[in-house]
């Protein structure tokens, strides 16, 4: 971004001084020859100009001795502007931002010597994309301080703060808040006619959706900008968003659509004007799939044309981890796994530097397979290990967001009523103060009574409204959780399990025990995580059976003596409410295991001719009730109450500090 700025350091940068062709040897023998810091940071100049493109690290060493010499002269505007370009390669090249933010404040501490508004807000901007490496908070400090140094002329210069910021707003989990920022440079774009960046603007909106798993909404503003980009004749953009869609597809499971969005993407290309990288995107995710389906022939000509293709992939780090993972698929799919598995490793190990954890992820799952084609079942194991902790990662960063994104959502809303109803009440006031004015004294007490009535009225309307909301998002909170939980049990025992159960029989043959031995244990935790992720019991044993096998397997397992009265309560309630019942007995147990060092425990499930009674005590350290609920860090009692509002039913919690506890639930027929 920074257009302005882009062109200004370049002509800068690149338009220094006579002979550019000149050898750098030639500069670097007239830097060592200088009698004077004037002549060194000539030749400087000239060196930086050979280096930018060429040799990042020479091109730092001798950015970092121009700042110093310009700062020694006091030609502070000459030092920033070389710290401005200097940032980029320092933070992303060397992968030393802190070094970027340090220089950059070392030239900020003179700020008063700037006068070009546009170098100091250009300065913030450089420290603010630096600190998005280290600080996301600082960045949007450092953003903030930008917008209040350009002036208005700088207009572009504030969109593009707008956009970075929206990003780190994004990135935090503020979603609200970055998408004014994203709409706000969308905008100002849009009303220069930077039609370019307004696309940048857009797809901030549109990755902030799709990073956090709100798919469907992602599609809806690409294909928005979609018909925006053909009504602009944006057609170069066409084919990666397209692409970028077919993603999204590939993540949500659907792989014929992410298919028919690839074929659309390549369709769309145009070599005279779209990004290259896009080109080996699509023809690599085409390989993947052609692979997945047994197609070698077509994949074999999607790389055929990847790698006739004139372009240095070593320069583009996200188009090599795409060709990478493409070839390295073909090369699995023909039964080459010793190549494949170098392949896999250095694309692995590009997906780290550029912190790309969905591509760590796959790659992980990609090295599982390659090591289980080769007998190497250890290895498969611990690349599978090592796929599966980034994708819980992924899963509860992501449901975090959603949480919070809804949250923002219901929160703003509430203001957005609360200043309807502010308005409202002024309107009228003001109304009435006119109708006082004309009217008897008797007449303006029954007016007043009147609005008395209907504040009252909308108060509680308003009140009932939010309680209805606010149960209606817990409620849907939960099935969404149990539904996930589901799934992800399903996954570990249906895919890992048989996988690993597979191993277990191949290693019996081998003789090996110890790895034999880990793989039972590996067994045996995903059979644990499956069963405490979603209790299949419940459908193969009914929830009577289930209670009982939950509380005998803890009486079996650990230190508290736990007894039970369970009548039976198959087929009285519909499978959802058994989940939620089941998940507050066990949700309960948990709490007396984790917290209230207790030695004995009793759970009494009663059946009456209206209600069912559940009373979950123990003989343990007990708690305070209202300070316990009050605290936000503790979630347990709130969950437990928001399932039993979902049953329709009461919760009752009697305990006191040394006294033990007592949970009583009870649920209507």
């Amino acid at each position: 971004m920074l257009k302005k700025l882009v062109i200004f350091f370049f002509i800068n940068a690149l338009f220094p001084a006579s002979g550019y062709c000149q050898d750098i040897s030639h500069y670097e023998k007239k830097l060592a020859a200088a009698k004077n810091k004037a002549e060194s940071m000539i030749a400087l100049d000239s060196l930086l100009s050979r280096t930018f493109f060429s040799d990042s690290n020479a091109f730092i060493k001798y950015s970092i001795q121009y700042i110093d010499l310009a700062q020694g002269m006091d030609s502070i505007e000459d030092a920033a502007r070389k710290a401005m370009n200097l940032q980029y390669p320092l933070t992303n090249y060397a992968n030393d931002p802190l070094n970027a933010i340090t220089i950059i404040n070392s030239v900020l501490a003179r700020k008063y010597k700037i006068k070009d508004s546009l170098l100091l807000g250009g300065l913030y901007i450089k420290r603010g994309k630096a600190n998005t490496k280290v600080d996301y908070k600082k960045a949007i400090e450092d953003y903030n301080m930008a917008l209040e140094n350009f002036s208005k002329s700088d207009s572009l210069n504030i969109a593009d703060t707008y956009l970075f910021r929206g990003q780190a707003y994004s990135n935090l989990g503020r979603f609200v808040l970055a998408g004014e920022d994203f709409t706000q440079a969308y905008t100002m774009y849009e009303n220069k006619k930077e039609y370019d960046y307004m696309v940048y603007a857009q797809q901030g909106i549109i990755s902030m959706f799709s990073m956090n798993g709100f798919y469907e909404k992602a599609k809806a503003e690409r294909y928005a900008l979609i018909d925006k980009m053909k009504t602009l004749g944006l057609n170069r953009f066409l084919s990666n968003e397209y692409y970028n869609q077919a993603l999204d597809y590939k993540k949500m499971g659907l792989r014929d659509l992410e298919y028919k969005s690839l074929l659309t993407a390549e369709k769309k290309f145009d070599k005279s004007q779209s990004d290259q990288s896009t080109f080996i995107g699509i023809h690599s995710r085409l390989i993947e799939y052609y692979c997945e389906h047994n197609q070698i022939i077509e994949a074999k000509k999607h790389l055929e044309l990847i790698e006739n293709l004139e372009y240095d992939l070593s320069g583009n780090p996200s188009a090599e981890l795409n060709f990478l993972g493409g070839k390295a698929k073909y090369l699995q799919t023909i039964g080459k796994y010793d190549e494949a598995l170098i392949l896999a490793q250095k694309k692995l190990d590009v997906a780290k530097n550029l912190g790309l954890e969905d591509e760590i992820m796959s790659s992980y799952s990609f090295l599982s397979e390659l090591y289980f084609d080769r007998g190497d079942y250890k290895k498969s194991v611990e690349s599978n290990q090592a796929s599966n902790a980034i994708k819980d990662s992924i899963y509860n960063r992501s449901t975090a967001n959603a949480l919070a994104y809804y949250q923002t959502l219901y929160e703003t809303e509430k203001k957005e009523k609360e200043l309807v109803e502010k308005s409202s009440n002024i309107s009228l006031l003001e109304k009435d103060n006119e109708i006082f004015k004309k009217a008897m004294l008797f007449g303006g007490i029954a007016i007043l009574l009147v609005f008395g009535l209907i504040l009252l009225f909308r108060n509680q309307r308003h009140l009932k409204s939010n309680k209805i909301l606010q149960e209606k998002f817990s409620q849907e909170l939960l099935i969404s959780q149990e539904s996930e939980r589901r799934r992800i049990s399903k996954d570990l025992h249906d895919g890992i399990g048989q996988q690993l159960l597979v191993i277990k029989n191949k290693l019996m043959a081998s003789g090996d025990d110890d790895t034999k031995k880990m793989v039972d244990n590996t067994i045996e935790e995903v059979r644990s995580i499956s069963r405490d992720l979603h209790p299949f019991q419940l459908q193969e044993l009914g929830i009577t059976k289930a209670i009982e096998y939950t509380i005998n397997m803890i009486d079996e397992n650990t230190t508290l003596f736990i007894s039970a009265e369970i009548d039976n309560i198959d087929n009285i309630f519909s499978k959802e409410d058994e989940v939620n019942i089941y998940r507050i007995i066990q949700e309960s147990l948990s709490n007396i295991l984790k917290h209230a060092n207790a030695e004995a425990g009793k759970v009494s499930v009663k059946k009456f001719t209206n209600n069912i009674l559940i009373s979950i005590r123990d003989n343990g350290v007990g708690f305070d009730f209202a300070e316990k609920y009050q605290d936000v860090k503790s979630l347990g009692l709130k969950t437990l109450l928001e399932r039993t509002k979902f049953l329709k039913g009461q919760m009752k919690v009697t305990s006191k500090k040394d006294t033990g506890t007592v949970l009583e639930f009870q649920f209507p027929l």
